[in-house]
């Protein structure tokens, strides 16, 4: 059976976004798209006013999925696109649809001063839960947005893509998220950069620890080259770059993340106690990154 890109949608200029995204995914892919629109009955406000005739739930339940599937299938002549309306709890509903998906698209909401962050509730009980990829797609975000400038300078679709960047954990390399990444810039035709991030020993001055370090550096960009070998024989049309760089991977991540059309991370699957895990290198990514992202969950 043949999966498809699933969208979430709801409405919002985020989720409008992340439907776009998705459309361009699944040509991308060669894929079916599927729009979820997910109506969550709210008890507490029925009945206490009148809703316009164009609010109604009929209206957002069944008129604007079908109407932005519409748009989509004008906008993309040839792509099979379905829409699909359920009622629910967002996040259960969401997770449900990710089972049968290929991959799950959602909008990332913004939470207004809270410090930068970018990423609502639902997309981060959907991503801590689901085993399928899921990518967080801006509001606002456009096809150009993930394009280099065209010899005038100008945003433009049909210019080259900017990098796909990857982050890498060289100490535990997972074949799922390294897959993800290459197959991703295999079929942007763009760059892949694949970033890791690693922690100095502290400088003494009174000892020969800068030595050390230097030897350190070198050691962590021989082990990214052994990762990433097999993978260049098997993409070999994909153009590499391995950046190794002293710091923590999250801010390190997040600057490559201004010139990449997409940003791909890694969630380990695991539960605690408290619950599922996202990790807070992707954790923070998700939140500040400047491109989408795709988190690929991993045994």
């Amino acid at each position: 059976m043949t999966r498809p890109v699933t969208a979430g949608l709801d409405g919002s200029p985020e989720s409008r976004a992340a439907a776009e995204w998705a459309a361009r995914e699944a040509a991308l892919r060669g894929l079916p798209l599927k729009i979820v629109h997910v109506w969550e009955p709210t008890p507490g406000l029925i009945g206490e006013a009148p809703l316009p005739a164009a609010e109604t739930q009929p209206y957002w339940t069944e008129r604007v999925p079908r109407e932005f599937a519409e748009g989509i299938r004008l906008r993309h002549p040839g792509l099979d696109v379905t829409a699909e309306q359920r009622t629910g709890i967002p996040a259960d509903v969401l997770c449900e649809a990710a089972q049968a998906a290929e991959l799950l698209v959602l909008g990332s909401r913004g939470l207004g001063g809270l410090g930068g962050f970018l990423v609502g509730s639902v997309s981060l009980s959907v991503i801590a839960r689901v085993v399928r990829p899921v990518v967080l797609v801006r509001a606002g975000e456009q096809a150009a947005d993930e394009h280099r400038m065209d010899p005038a300078g100008v945003p433009s679709a049909s210019a080259p893509f900017r990098p796909v960047v990857l982050g890498l954990d060289t100490q535990d390399p997972d074949e799922t998220l390294l897959e993800f990444a290459f197959d991703a810039a295999a079929r942007r035709d763009a760059p892949l950069r694949i970033v890791h991030g690693w922690t100095p020993p502290p400088v003494d001055p009174l000892s020969a620890v800068y030595d050390l370090r230097e030897s350190i550096a070198r050691s962590e960009a021989d082990v990214l080259t052994e990762v990433v070998r097999p993978w260049l024989q098997k993409f070999p049309d994909v153009d590499v770059t391995e950046v190794s760089r002293t710091g923590h991977a999250a801010p390190v991540l997040v600057d490559a993340s201004r010139d990449a059309s997409l940003v791909v991370v890694g969630r380990r699957i695991r539960t605690s106690r408290l619950g599922a895990h996202i990790g807070h290198v992707t954790h923070a990514v998700l939140h500040h990154a400047d491109a989408p992202v795709a988190v690929v969950a991993h045994g």
